[in-house]
């Protein structure tokens, strides 16, 4: 007895369905470490400090010049008080000033600020906007030029793992995004699929996008996130 060739269909769309399903739950591989309290602790408050130093390096940019001028890349305080135009980057050629955060540095920032659990795993709400799902979990990390993010959402009433790759960047202030990857569990999401919807998502939250004010450029730079002063 042959069976029908629709039958045939239905059984591998199924099977392709329950496949799909799967993927979707299945937890990725991370793309970073977890951290302890006590990291996320140290790790934080070398953020706060290198963001200080950025801005105390935009304040020392005199008017003239396009306040393109800088103080030493190195961003010491001291350097910073004793620094003059005749030993300035913009004088000898040396580059703008800069802080280079490493992802355990933004990492630990970014769950303090949605609120650390006490086992180092985020709890906070992200419900940004009443339509956004909370997120119970994230990671972040840099690799290369890339930013990799990782969230869990409950979705449906399911614990799913969300994956993002991009490109980080700035533009008339504000921070900009434009994925390489998206993944929902294990499952490969085409690009050309995600990137309108989360253009729209990202312009109608364009608010939260703008950068300090003392920020002028920000990018990801050889696994680090590079911000120079205005």
């Amino acid at each position: 007895m042959k069976i029908k060739l629709d039958r045939i269909i239905s059984i591998a769309t199924l099977v392709a369905s329950l496949g799909a399903v799967v993927l979707v739950l299945k937890k990725p591989a991370p793309v970073a470490h977890p951290q302890s309290p006590a990291a996320i602790a140290a790790n934080a408050q070398s953020f706060d400090q290198k963001m200080d130093q950025l801005d105390q390096a935009a304040q020392q940019a005199p008017p003239a010049a396009g306040g393109n001028y800088s103080v030493a890349p190195a961003l010491d305080p001291q350097a910073v008080a004793s620094s003059s135009p005749a030993s300035s980057p913009v004088a000898s050629g040396q580059p703008k000033a800069e802080v280079r955060l490493n992802s355990d540095e933004v990492g630990a920032a970014l769950a303090q600020a949605l609120g650390a659990a006490g086992a180092g795993e985020l709890s906070g709400d992200s419900n940004a906007g009443g339509a956004a799902p909370a997120v119970k979990d994230q990671q972040v990390s840099f690799e290369g030029d890339v930013v990799h993010g990782q969230f869990l959402v409950e979705i449906a009433g399911k614990d799913v793992w969300v994956t993002v790759s991009g490109h980080l960047a700035s533009k008339d202030g504000y921070a900009t995004f434009e994925p390489t990857e998206f993944k929902v569990g294990d499952l490969n999401v085409p690009v050309s699929l995600v990137n309108p919807a989360l253009q729209k998502k990202l312009a109608e939250q364009h608010d939260r996008l703008k950068l300090p004010e003392y920020v002028g450029d920000v990018k990801v730079q050889n696994g680090e996130l590079v911000m120079q002063p205005k």
